[in-house]
């Protein structure tokens, strides 16, 4: 696996992927089944150090490897539209690409992906920050700017920063089964997966923006009582307005009513919940404040698609499968 560095990318882009492929070659190694794991090489336009956005300084061991890599992996940063400007970077990143099996973005490292080529007509995603730059200069890319992570055909490509170890994380499980990305997972204290399609934002974030600065008392006591009853005259009353006005006005300013607003964030405490491993969809139902397991698997439903314990069981289990000994080399 092939690493492509350039002056301001972000190092937790590179650094997170790395600890997971990491991780992944020290279980592979500890069970002794001849698995060779990831060889992991870190390619620039020139070998030599390269400053992080952060300062962070790391090393480029060598010029982009021209053979039989099986993975590239370009990460992001602020500066990543401006790299992707540059000839030289868009001609390594393409040289580099010549014969590798799959190529990988990071956050922002879709705009150097875009520049070499390689997303026209696919569907892709970034952080959500770029995501309209990135659809006004390429808009022949199937943006998907909420997604998590994308995987299309042998192209992959992850939100910002964190979303990349979760990249990293169904790559080592596309390439080794999900036994070992759920051990990757509890050895790094990362939840088990978080599935692509999943939003960058956590629901919490999300109506906090949605809320904004007048409403924030409210969404953080709404939080801190999820599990009660929160009737409209009650939220009312916690936001000093009359209830006839909080039902006129919450829905103007953050675009939901007052009961899909609640709804919305007892399915995330719900979610929350099932990643972690609690036992009990009742107890899950009352302490999310759906109050009964049938009220939760119909909201899961309407809203999710899938039932809670589905939803639980992408998480926590998969079942191991054969797969052919070999050597990764990804180059950052």
């Amino acid at each position: 696996m092939q690493f492509f560095f350039y002056h301001g990318m972000v190092a937790l882009d590179v650094t997170g992927p790395v600890d997971v492929f990491h991780a992944a070659d020290e279980l592979l190694s500890r069970d002794g089944n001849g698995e060779e794991g990831y060889e992991l090489l870190f390619s620039g336009r020139t070998p030599g150090p390269v400053s992080t956005s952060s300062g962070l300084r790391l090393h480029a061991e060598t010029s982009p490897v021209v053979g039989e890599v099986d993975t590239l992996l370009v990460p992001g940063g602020m500066i990543a539209e401006t790299a992707s400007e540059d000839p030289g970077n868009v001609l390594a990143i393409q040289m580099a690409t010549r014969k590798a099996k799959r190529l990988v973005s990071v956050c922002s490292g879709a705009f150097l992906l875009a520049a070499a080529g390689f997303l026209d007509g696919r569907r892709a995603t970034t952080h959500w920050k770029v995501a309209d730059r990135l659809a006004e200069l390429y808009p022949d890319i199937r943006l998907d700017p909420d997604a998590i992570y994308v995987q299309d055909g042998h192209i992959a490509t992850s939100a910002g920063v964190t979303a990349g170890i979760d990249l990293a994380l169904a790559l080592v499980e596309d390439d080794y089964g999900p036994a070992l990305a759920i051990e990757v997972a509890r050895l790094l204290l990362l939840y088990r997966r978080r599935p692509g399609n999943q939003s960058q934002f956590s629901t919490t974030l999300a109506m906090q923006a949605r809320a904004g600065k007048r409403f924030k008392p409210l969404v953080d006591w709404i939080e801190a009582n999820i599990e009660q009853k929160l009737t409209v005259d009650r939220m009312a009353e916690k936001a000093n307005m009359s209830p006839r006005s909080f039902a006129r006005i919450f829905p103007s300013e953050t675009g939901m009513s007052p009961g899909r607003f609640v709804e919305q964030l007892r399915i995330d405490r719900a979610r929350e919940l099932l990643e972690s491993g609690a036992e009990g969809l009742e107890g899950i139902a009352r302490e999310s404040g759906f109050g009964r397991e049938e009220r939760l698997r119909r909201a899961f439903q309407r809203r999710l698609g899938i039932s809670p314990a589905q939803y639980r069981a992408h998480f926590i289990k998969g079942e191991q499968h054969d797969h052919r000994s070999r050597i990764r080399n990804i180059h950052l």
